[in-house]
């Protein structure tokens, strides 16, 4: 964006500077103060244009140590200079029409020759005006707007000089007062427009609208319960949006990072060229008390997993019971001190739980690469299985070998009619017969119906 405005505004400036040279030499030929004087118009304008570009150039620079938002608000500090600059000019150009309805008829007429070098210049800024305005609504940008005014303000200002000539010739000196006068307000009120947005623009001014629309497309994201800050500011093209999000206190982290990204594409896809950074936090409200419990026990140094959370209410009074994994070489007294903390930190966070009943088990690793199987292990596990009746059918048994530690995994098959209750006793007790039998094993039974 910002090199396609410096290339509009490269060609502007030489237009302009074309039309200075073209009307001084045609008014010092014709003797045409009114033409003379646009040409130094002119120069003043080309003069405004180039303080435009250097705006428009050094806004192209990256962010750096000094700029991290980058250097867009340059631009609009060539247009607030660009603005004032319309300003003083149109208060001049009231002064001279004001001066001029005063002054005598001047002695020497300008004849055809001046009105010539004029319709170039207008020519020229019909050109930039055509130019300008297309690449406004194409690229936008607040240097090629106090640009567009400025070519608009020097074909009036150009108009008038015609208009002065002409009406000079046939006496009408008072056409040239009225003239410049309009134009000279028109413009006022154009530059003051333009310093009024571009100073709101370098004091970070944002549209609460365009606030409301990014909280609504953040609130609106799947997975958001809120948008509790959001702090927004434009530099040249680009909107910075710092939008902070509450999640559910148990989601995971790969999901919370999941939401925020598709909160940044949603706001991405109705704002162009906007720059999205989104924090989230835990929201606890209307989170299940077993989630809350998992978050705060999983949290204690030393716990490596949690598993089984359960409350319930007995006698108006809510207990908790969980299962907490530790490293299996840790002694009694310190797992307990560990039990402790996670009860502890269960009331402080959770004042209804009464009590926490914690259950302590050992933890081992499983490397992802392991050796080779153990077929041994597994014709004794199996001569074990086939103890028990209930086991209607014996599938694969897998035990594999890692240092000191056997991962033993086995499929059997229940009644489809046993209740998972049974057969969780049942599993439960086989695996412990199964350890009791082979030192280090960690046992995974998994049922399957008949």
């Amino acid at each position: 964006m910002f090199v396609q405005r410096t290339k509009v505004l490269q060609i502007s400036l030489l237009a302009i500077f074309s039309a200075f040279v073209v009307e001084l030499i045609f008014g010092l030929v014709s003797n045409s103060l009114a033409l003379i004087t646009d040409s130094i118009h002119a120069l003043l304008d080309g003069v405004v244009t180039l303080v435009l570009l250097l705006a428009a150039r050094m806004a192209i620079k990256p962010p750096d140590a000094e700029h991290t938002y980058g250097h867009g608000k340059i631009e609009s500090l060539g247009g607030l200079i660009g603005g004032i600059a319309i300003f003083l000019i149109a208060c001049f150009f009231i002064y001279e029409s004001i001066n001029r309805i005063q002054s005598p008829p001047p002695t020497i007429l300008p004849g055809m020759f001046a009105i010539i070098g004029g319709l170039y210049t207008i020519g020229i800024d019909i050109f930039r005006i055509v130019l300008l305005r297309r690449s406004i609504q194409k690229i936008g940008g607040t240097t090629l707007k106090a640009d567009f005014y400025h070519a608009f303000m020097d074909l009036g200002s150009t108009l008038v000089a015609i208009i002065g000539i002409v009406l000079v010739s046939y006496g009408l000196y008072h056409g040239d007062f009225v003239a410049a006068l309009i134009l000279g307000g028109l413009l006022a009120v154009l530059s003051v427009k333009l310093v009024y947005k571009t100073a709101l623009d370098l004091t970070d001014i944002i549209s609460p609208e365009l606030v409301k629309n990014v909280r609504d497309i953040a609130t609106s994201t799947q997975g958001v319960i809120g948008a509790d800050s959001i702090l927004m500011r434009r530099s040249g093209d680009t909107t910075f949006a710092d939008v902070t999000i509450s999640l559910r206190g148990d989601t995971s982290f790969d999901k919370a990072h999941k939401i925020s990204s598709n909160v940044e594409k949603n706001i991405k896809n109705k704002i162009p060229n906007a720059s999205i950074t989104i924090h989230f936090e835990p929201n606890w409200e209307d989170v299940p008390l077993d989630a809350k419990i998992l978050d705060i026990a999983k949290s204690v140094e030393g716990v490596k997993g949690v598993h089984n959370v359960s409350t319930h209410k007995t006698k108006g009074k809510t207990f908790s019971n969980l299962h907490v994994m530790v490293d299996r070489e840790r002694n009694l007294s310190s797992a307990h001190k560990i039990s402790e903390i996670i009860e502890q930190k269960i009331q402080d966070n959770i004042t209804e739980i009464e009590h926490a009943t914690i259950h302590l088990e050992p933890f081992v690793t499983v490397p992802e690469n392991l050796n080779l199987e153990d077929k041994e292990t597994e014709r004794e596990i199996k001569m074990i299985l086939e103890k028990y009746p209930e086991i209607k059918k014996i599938g694969r048994i897998v035990s594999l070998n890692f240092e000191n530690i056997l991962k033993i995994d086995i499929d059997c098959s229940f009644d489809k009619e046993l209740s998972i209750e049974k057969v969780h006793d049942l599993t439960s007790k086989i695996e412990h017969v199964i350890r009791a039998e082979i030192k280090n094993a960690v046992i995974t039974i998994h049922p399957e119906p008949n």
